[in-house]
């Protein structure tokens, strides 16, 4: 991953600079595009250890799906969008683009808190203050392959209380904002949104099944706090 994340930067400036060569400047709609994946991919680096506890690494492990993924398809489709932009520049305005900007980054800010926000609750074992107040969780059993008996605990306030995947929105949310100033005159700016929307509703769904599995009726408890997987409110 390291390499590939190292690369996306490396492309979308790439495009940047491409475009600039071609017209004589860099349009709006690429400003807003390089800016916020900019960010997105700092956030990465900067949280990396996180990473390690995320469903790929923890679960889907680093077989053909991930390396290929990584290697191939990471830079093509997670950049197309930006390429689109090349020949294709888009003049915003000032204001509109400083607010697509700021969306972006604010996106980009809740994704990372929130993951933070849990990853912060399990090193301190739910001691911990959530938006200001005790952090409320379930404590689930498990049995381990080996037949002992163990616990984890599910936080269900902050982030967390709002859906069981909260992450998952502002990332759409931060995709779909690097991608939309062009407008829907063509399908090529939303790939990546249009890949990630699936593949993260996917994941949610092999997540659950797997919790479902793992703690048995300590997760319909815990549903029935948190009912929704991803949307707060819809679904």
């Amino acid at each position: 991953c390291h390499s590939v994340m190292m690369g996306w930067p490396v492309l979308i400036l790439s495009y940047a600079a491409k475009q600039y060569e071609t017209i004589g400047y860099v349009s709006d709609a690429m400003w807003i595009s390089v800016i916020v994946q900019l960010v997105y991919v700092a956030k990465f680096f900067w949280w990396e250890t996180g990473y390690l506890s995320s469903i790929d690494i923890m679960h889907d492990r680093a077989g053909y799906y991930i390396c290929w993924g990584c290697l191939v398809w990471v830079p093509t489709v997670y950049t197309l969008h930006t390429y689109y932009y090349i020949f294709h520049p888009l003049t915003l305005g000032t204001p509109l683009t400083i607010a697509y900007i700021a969306a972006g980054l604010l996106m980009v800010y809740v994704n990372f808190d929130s993951d933070r926000q849990r990853q912060n609750f399990r090193k301190k074992n739910g001691n911990v203050n959530v938006w200001g107040k005790p952090a409320k969780y379930i404590t689930a059993t498990y049995k381990t392959e080996k037949g002992e008996t163990k616990q984890s605990l599910l936080l269900t306030s902050g982030y967390w209380g709002l859906s069981r995947h909260f992450h998952y929105l502002p990332e759409l949310a931060a995709a779909l904002i690097w991608c939309v100033p062009y407008g829907f005159e063509h399908v090529m700016p939303f790939s990546y949104f249009l890949f990630l929307t699936p593949l993260l509703f996917d994941r949610a769904f092999r997540d659950d099944a797997r919790c479902a599995y793992k703690y048995g009726q300590d997760w319909k408890k815990y549903c029935a706090v948190v009912p929704k997987r991803i949307i707060p409110g819809l679904f």
